[in-house]
């Protein structure tokens, strides 16, 4: 029985993948707010001008620079689909279970694949620094990384529940030459304002969007990158699902259940999109799950127009979303801890074409889950990467009690290596 199957470099997909010409109805556009100035008419003065082109393209295929290319290559794409053969057995499921390694990265997760790319536009277009927010960390090491070896500087406001924990992240990305800002600081004037309310403010991912996008708009020479929710970002993803794709006819094999978990949307987009694709052109019946947390269970708030970030700096987005300004209790897999997902993914949820389920905001059902994964496959899976593998243990429990033969794929798009502390908090590990 084969266990792994990859790709040759030839064979590596050289285009991204756009799904708007083949989305059941028009992508609802950005729109301002009634009153204040244009967010719309500043996006070129905040944003890349290629990624900004790639935002509104209605191509359905973008070609992957070469010197991007090169940069997948070196970040060690293409990246192994694996079937999970020990967690079969342990299941005693008759289901035939797939997982993506995306923590197969020099930073140990899915971020770098638009990273690498935005950082690789930004040199071009002659900026000197790039800006960010990140959650649990994963996209600010990514963006640190991709900046490092492109020639550019980088500064992360981090959100600050997630910065005081997770100490050998922040080394990391200051190893790779970052500034990194617990969120949120007194470095922004938005900022400044919360931080000088609650020093020990918590922060969010919409808060740290805001101090990212003040901070890039202050400086002609810096440019702001997002690490979910955009289009753009989530066609930069699309190299995962499409190099998956072709692994499937490898292994002669194709997903019936296609599982990730989901915060903006980026990891589940970039997994899924290729095959919601094939579903949208050729009636491919195949049951799409994004896995949530209860503290963040944005995919189940209100489908409506609303801002991505905290202070009302950007468009505001047709999309599901809890509300910008929301209050969400932290927890360790805090990448999924975000107010609105992506509009592409929102439309299709609309549309009827995705599910999700939401887990209990204390994780230990979650984490108990991926240490059943843990101890078959031998990987451990970043703590917003145990929402898909739960999901996907479930879905094979189920075929176990139908008798049912599925193909169930999953992502998991990081590695828990640096987030041990989350797992030893939630599961009392010694």
């Amino acid at each position: 029985m084969r266990s792994m199957a990859n790709l040759k470099l030839d064979d590596v997909p050289t285009q991204w993948y756009n799904i708007v010409p083949d989305l059941p109805e028009p992508l609802p556009p950005p729109k301002d707010p009634e009153k204040g100035p244009s967010r719309i008419q500043n996006l070129p003065n905040l944003m890349i001008g290629e990624c900004l082109n790639q935002e509104f393209s209605k191509e359905r295929w973008i070609d992957i620079p070469g010197g991007v290319m090169d940069l997948y290559l070196k970040a060690g794409r293409p990246r192994p689909l694996f079937r999970a053969t020990n967690l079969e057995k342990r299941l005693d499921t008759p289901a035939r279970m797939y997982y993506k390694s995306e923590f197969f990265s020099p930073t140990g997760s899915h971020k770098v694949n638009t990273a690498l790319a935005q950082c690789w536009y930004a040199k071009r277009q002659g900026f000197e620094r790039v800006t960010t927010e990140t959650g649990a960390g994963q996209w600010g090491t990514a963006l640190s990384y991709a900046a490092a070896i492109t020639g550019l500087k980088c500064t992360v406001f981090w959100v600050r529940s997630v910065y005081n924990w997770k100490k050998d992240r922040l080394s990391l990305m200051k190893l790779m030459g970052a500034d990194v800002h617990a969120s949120p600081s007194p470095v922004t004037e938005f900022g400044k304002k919360l931080y000088d309310k609650n020093p020990e403010h918590d922060g969010s991912l919409g808060i740290a969007i805001s101090e990212g996008l003040e901070d890039s708009g202050r400086d002609p020479k810096a440019t702001y990158c997002l690490g979910s929710v955009l289009n753009h970002v989530l066609m930069h993803q699309t190299i995962i699902g499409l190099e998956t794709q072709k692994q499937f006819e490898i292994f002669d094999d194709y997903p019936d259940i296609v599982i990730s978990c989901i915060g903006g949307g980026s990891n589940f987009g970039g997994f899924a999109l290729p095959f919601l694709g094939d579903a949208l052109k050729k009636g491919k019946k195949i049951k799409f799950i994004a896995a949530q947390s209860q503290v963040a269970a944005n995919l189940q708030g209100k489908y409506e127009y609303d801002f991505a970030d905290y202070a009302e700096i950007t468009p505001m987005l047709k999309m599901y979303t809890l509300g910008h300004q929301a209050d969400m209790k932290p927890i360790k897999g805090d990448g999924l801890r975000y107010h609105g997902s992506s509009p592409i993914l929102s439309l299709l949820r609309h549309k009827g074409f995705i599910d999700t389920i939401a887990y209990p905001a204390d994780e230990k059902h979650v984490f108990e889950t991926a240490k059943i994964f843990i101890e078959t496959e031998g990987w451990l899976p970043a703590p917003e990467s145990a929402y898909s593998v739960c999901c996907a243990i479930e879905e094979a429990l189920k075929c176990r009690e139908s008798g049912e033969k599925k193909v169930i794929a999953f992502n998991i798009s990081g590695h828990g290596f640096l987030d041990m502390p989350g797992y030893r908090a939630v599961l009392g590990l010694g």
